[in-house]
């Protein structure tokens, strides 16, 4: 297959780009690493009449540390780059832990951050991080900007709050709080393939080693990255391995995973609770490290 003719642009500015997406709306896509995009073209499930590629802006690359010690990156950083960046490992290990288990190198070298972001499927990986690292996300038109929380950014399968002349430009990391520890893992069927389940968890522990914040963010139930709010509930008890199995085994009733090809509905809830469980053992075991 071959993709539907298009007209193809590839600025060299940032304000070029947000200038041909208010003059052309729907009709324009963005082209950032085009892992998803080009096969989707190709199969003519994608049919944008006008592709901006935007590989040539500059200032859509890079991470580095605002003053407030939250970490930036701009949505055209390559997943590669995430993995293997010391300042992510340093500042957000979540996000270069979870790197590896994104497709394979040959793919993470060409796909961005914002590009998987902008694609909000489901099973991905990035999508989940940001909502359980408490992201904020820059969209950019034309007439102005807004920041958004990864949580209010994805509204369901591959949609998302951007509007159509708006871009994604940068990722913004808040801070770990000390005594804060994290850990992601996932299940698939080969090392490379979408996840059937996956799960970020973010610890926090108080000086008397009690859990003083919980996150658990689920991938692959649902339309959009799940926050649980039972795992929220932890707050103020020992993290205890009984109590850690205890919440594990309470989502059920806040997932709704679906029947595919790939895991039924029944194995899905199966491994989220695995992964819940594990993942929240290694994120208080991390936050207890001197």
């Amino acid at each position: 297959m071959k993709p539907a003719p298009f007209e193809y642009h590839a600025p060299t500015e940032r304000h070029e780009a947000l200038a041909l997406l208010a003059e052309s709306g729907f009709d324009a896509k963005i082209l950032a690493g085009g892992q998803s995009l080009v096969p989707a073209m190709n199969f003519r499930l994608a049919r944008p009449a006008i592709l901006i590629d935007v590989n040539r802006i500059d200032d859509l690359f890079g991470v580095h540390v605002a003053d407030d010690g939250s970490t930036l990156i701009g949505a055209m950083t390559r997943q590669r780059e995430l993995e293997r960046s010391p300042l992510i490992a340093e500042r957000a290990p979540l996000i270069a832990k979870a790197m590896p288990h994104i497709a394979h190198p040959q793919i993470r070298n060409r796909g961005t951050i914002g590009g998987s972001l902008a694609h909000a499927d489901p099973a991905a990986e990035l999508p989940a991080l940001a909502v359980a690292l408490n992201a904020r996300l820059r969209l950019q038109s034309q007439s102005g900007e807004r920041w958004l929380p990864a949580a209010d950014f994805f509204l369901g399968v591959l949609t998302t709050a951007l509007e159509p002349e708006e871009m994604l430009v940068e990722i913004e990391i808040p801070a770990l709080p000390a005594r804060t520890g994290t850990a992601f893992d996932e299940v698939a069927r080969r090392h490379g393939d979408y996840a059937m389940a996956g799960a970020a968890a973010v610890v926090t522990l108080d000086n008397n080693g009690t859990i003083a914040e919980s996150t658990l963010v689920l991938m692959a139930v649902g339309d959009a990255p799940l926050r649980v709010r039972a795992i929220e509930a932890l707050r103020g008890q020992q993290p205890t391995p009984e109590i850690i199995r205890e919440a594990a085994e309470s989502i059920d009733s806040e997932i709704d995973p679906p029947n595919d090809l790939h895991a039924t509905a029944a194995y899905r809830r199966h491994l989220v609770k695995r992964l819940a469980c594990a993942t929240l053992t290694r994120a208080v075991e991390r936050a207890q490290q001197p």
